[in-house]
């Protein structure tokens, strides 16, 4: 039997769109299947009171060098390059300033101390200070950025993407997750609904079963989460427990949003930013007011995203608000409300926040990233060596993925691709 694709990609986030869109440069047909109902993955904005607000990836990181901020200009959607509200603090905050000066310098302190850490155990935790007055701020911050504690981080990892990072965070002002699902192109098959149960190789491709029926094709690219791939949801040719074992090395992290509607705009200032008890390892950073909307979006990592993972929204808003009260003061409690809160850590289709490598585990990324009997492919942001948790290296993953599932099949079967120059027309 005949393939009907070239290539099937396995996952509608910014991998398989990354994907996608490089096999659609060179006239290769595709199969996106999508377990969800809709596309973009972790990147995924959601209409909450009238705003379009980013429920998972929000910031163009090291913007400047971010495929996104191409494909955006290209497909007119505005690129807000302004700093980000965590630059500007909220004005008449009842906080310490010198605790908050002291608290951020011993943050870069232990990311000083992580080189002598990745040189030695490699976790992270034997960087921070012995009995530190800010360990638990730096606690709080390494959620955020990694979504798990120190002792589950990797000083080799966590110093990749730091080192790589141009420092550059811009915005889109209509959503990352909008221009993420608009971005697919219009040649490539969509499936939505349709989880792939069951992955073969067969003599000339690879055979996708899924509930509709089994799809063929010439090569497969997954960039199905680390989560997902560790787990039993696809059945996967033998030989790949290396990839799997590679995937749990790289677990997911837990990240959480909170969202509050505010009903006085006058008890905030708008493109502003908070932050919680700098002696909490659970507090949250807050964006007040983006762009000017009556919104407070409550970020929460590591042991504060756990909060809403284990006892749900209400406890997560009951959190975020008694953080709000403590430091504008009680009275700013009767002009907020709940507005949503996310939970990545119960999607079964995704099962958390994004990739961070297990002390001594760095190296995960590379063997999961390793192409399988040229068949299948690894894509998704746990594969990128130095851009990993973010949507670009999500992106440039799914792109390196297709020039090598391209190369098989043109080894393969002498498949003819299309000059890229004349397949876009320029």
């Amino acid at each position: 039997m005949g393939n009907a694709f070239d290539v099937i990609i396995v996952g509608g986030g910014a991998a398989g769109i990354g994907a996608a869109r490089r096999l659609a440069v060179h006239g290769l047909s595709a199969l996106l299947l999508e377990a969800s109902s809709r596309l973009g993955g972790r990147a995924h904005t959601q209409d909450l009171g009238g705003y379009p607000l980013d429920l998972g990836c929000e910031w163009l990181h090291s913007g400047d060098r971010n495929a996104w901020v191409v494909i955006a200009e290209a497909s007119g959607f505005p690129v807000d390059r302004g700093e980000p509200p965590w630059t500007k603090a909220h004005p008449g905050i009842t906080q310490d300033e010198d605790a908050q000066e002291a608290a951020q310098r011993a943050f870069g302190a232990w990311e000083e101390r992580l080189r002598s850490a990745a040189a030695g155990s490699d976790r992270a935790s034997d960087a921070l200070e012995p009995g530190g007055t800010w360990n638990a701020y730096v606690r709080a911050i390494a959620g955020f950025m990694s979504g798990v504690g120190p002792e589950a981080i990797s000083a080799t990892d966590y110093l990749a993407y730091d080192d790589a990072s141009t420092g550059k965070n811009w915005h889109l002002p209509l959503g990352y997750g909008t221009l993420v699902a608009a971005s697919l192109p219009s040649s490539t098959t969509l499936h939505l609904a349709t989880p792939a149960e069951r992955i073969d190789l067969t003599a000339d491709g690879v055979a996708v079963t899924t509930r509709a029926g089994i799809v063929r094709a010439g090569a497969a690219i997954i960039t199905v989460s680390t989560a997902v791939l560790a787990g039993d949801a696809i059945r996967l040719p033998s030989g790949v427990d290396p990839w799997r074992e590679a995937a749990a090395a790289l677990p997911l992290g837990h990240n959480e949003k909170v969202f509050l509607e505010i009903g006085r705009e006058a008890a905030f200032e708008p493109d502003s930013h908070a932050y919680g008890d700098l002696h909490d390892p659970r507090a949250a950073a807050y964006s007040i007011r983006p762009n000017g909307w009556p919104v407070i979006e409550a970020f929460l990592g590591g042991e504060g995203a756990r909060i809403v993972e284990e006892e749900g929204p209400a406890a997560g808003f009951a959190f975020v608000s008694a953080e709000l009260a403590a430091l504008f003061g009680s009275d700013v409690v009767s002009a907020i409300r709940p507005l949503a809160a996310t939970s990545w850590s119960r999607m079964a289709s995704i099962g958390g926040a994004y990739s961070c490598a297990l002390p001594g585990r760095s190296g995960a990324r590379a063997q999961l990233a390793r192409p399988f009997e040229d068949r299948l492919f690894f894509a998704g942001e746990a594969t990128h060596p130095f851009d990993f948790t973010t949507a670009h290296g999500a992106h440039d993953s799914g792109q390196r993925a297709a020039d090598e599932a391209m190369a098989a099949l043109r080894d393969r079967h002498g498949l003819g691709l299309r000059d890229p120059l004349v397949a876009t027309g320029t």
